[in-house]
């Protein structure tokens, strides 16, 4: 922009507007560059404001020393983005000292050739460099159908009329989600995009406080006494906070609020949350696996809320307020999460992917089966998957657990059969040890002896 700049000059000529304060000499057409009367000027300035250069007084600027009959008073005023380009001096150097430069310029995408570059020429003339680290420049919006907005053809939308029927974070959520490097549309379909969006985060948000209730410190595990399950999770919690951080840095809202809301529809909502749902229901209290679950829940749930703070600026502060209701703190003063470790977390993510990937076709095949009512769920349902060696009872009851199936046994296919299996009428899982619908189960005796 700089380079294929057509224009080359800071003056314009116009009958109002901030004036380009200079004595040209009328027989040597030099600058006067006189340090006393550029002070005269500057308290004229100061006292009366730039009008002060059209008042009948230059005889007085000039002082003594000189004759105004031998200097022409320049009449053209600075170009208005020249003007402006000056503003990094009486806001950024003047609140945080000389030198200090912005850490972003943030303005629509007709700053190019505007205010950025203007900021950019009048700084380095005067400081030598750029007055910000960087630049961001973002589309505009435009009405549902692609068109510019405007008063006469009735299509804008007003941001306090979305703000009234749908909330501040659901408009929020529809900025950080555009990808405001082009033009973005916005209209009712678009909202009813980030509409949902923000009640399925909201819903897993809803799920920890519920699934989190009374939790303390007691019922803490360490990472290396919980089960594969909870440290794979941890695992891809790690992972997304590296690139929500690297989203955030590159200032890629729209990717840091799909990396948020894909990590809690499909990675604990549809996978973790379902999975675990059993344990948390079923299991005792004191269960190894519950309470790494629910230690899990509480990493999640200071992750994510500190994750969506930013975004979801009103329903983080809910949410927080919520579980904590006697902290006089806000989420909005909590810094960048703080993940534990897993040691064995990158052979643990290669075996779930391939698990999850499993899930998914097994799923698939259950799913015909639902649609024709012969099985009701997928606890009702025996699965035979592609195995190249018999699976170990523990690997087999772990699949089980993950498919939320009754049986999982390796075989040359993934097939799907009714179980013959009895339902526990407390966990309504088919297992062998129910020999009539209704009874309970070996874990649900148990754990209903020790209530």
């Amino acid at each position: 922009m700089v380079q294929g700049r057509p224009d080359w000059v800071i003056s314009r000529q116009r009958a109002w507007g901030v004036p380009i304060a200079l004595f040209v000499n009328r027989a040597t057409g030099q600058y006067l560059n006189d340090p006393a009367v550029n002070a005269r000027i500057v308290q004229a300035f100061r006292e009366n404001g730039a009008d002060a250069w059209y008042a009948d007084g230059h005889q007085a600027l000039l002082g003594p020393d000189y004759d105004l009959a031998d200097y022409e008073v320049v009449k053209d005023i600075l170009d208005v983005w020249f003007d402006s380009g000056c503003t990094h001096v009486f806001t950024v150097e003047a609140r945080y000292g000389e030198g200090t430069r912005a850490n972003l310029y943030l303005e629509g995408s007709d700053q190019h050739r505007g205010w950025f570059q203007s900021s950019l020429l009048e700084s380095c003339g005067t400081r030598g460099r750029a007055p910000y680290d960087a630049v961001l420049t973002h589309g505009f919006a435009l009405d549902g159908q692609g068109r510019k907005m405007s008063k006469s053809l009735g299509n804008v939308v007003d941001p306090l009329k979305i703000i009234g029927e749908s909330g501040a974070d659901i408009l929020r959520m529809w900025v950080a989600s555009t990808d405001y490097f082009d033009d973005v549309k916005i209209g009712k379909e678009v909202l009813a995009t980030a509409s949902d969006a923000y009640r399925k985060l909201r819903n897993t948000f809803r799920y920890m406080l519920g699934a989190l209730e009374d939790f303390d410190e007691s019922e803490r595990v360490a990472v290396s006494d919980m089960p594969e399950l909870e440290r794979y999770v941890l695992h891809r919690l790690g992972m997304i906070d590296t690139e929500l951080r690297q989203a955030a840095e590159a200032y890629e809202f729209n990717r840091y609020t799909r990396l948020l809301t894909d990590f809690a529809n499909e990675d604990l909502s549809a996978f973790f949350f379902d999975i675990r749902k059993d344990s948390l229901y079923c299991d005792a209290g004191d269960d190894i696996k519950r309470r790494s679950y629910r230690t899990v829940l509480d990493v999640l749930f200071h992750a994510l809320v500190r994750y969506a703070a930013p975004v979801l600026c009103f329903t983080a502060e809910e949410v927080w307020q919520s579980r904590f209701p006697n902290d006089d703190s806000s989420v909005h003063y909590l810094e960048w999460p703080s993940l534990p470790e897993v040691e064995d977390g990158v052979v643990i993510g290669k075996k779930w992917t391939q698990i999850r990937a499993l899930r998914e076709t097994v799923t698939e095949a259950i799913e015909p089966m639902r649609r024709e009512k012969t099985v009701r769920s997928s606890l009702e349902a025996e699965v035979t998957i592609r195995s190249v060696s018999p699976l170990a009872p523990n690997e087999a009851a772990e699949l089980a657990e993950a498919f939320i199936v009754a049986k999982v046994t390796p075989g040359d296919d993934v097939t799907v059969t009714r179980t013959d299996f009895h339902k526990c009428g407390r966990c309504w899982r088919h297992l062998p040890e129910v020999k009539v619908d209704g009874n309970l189960c070996d874990r649900c005796e148990e754990v209903v002896a020790d209530a």
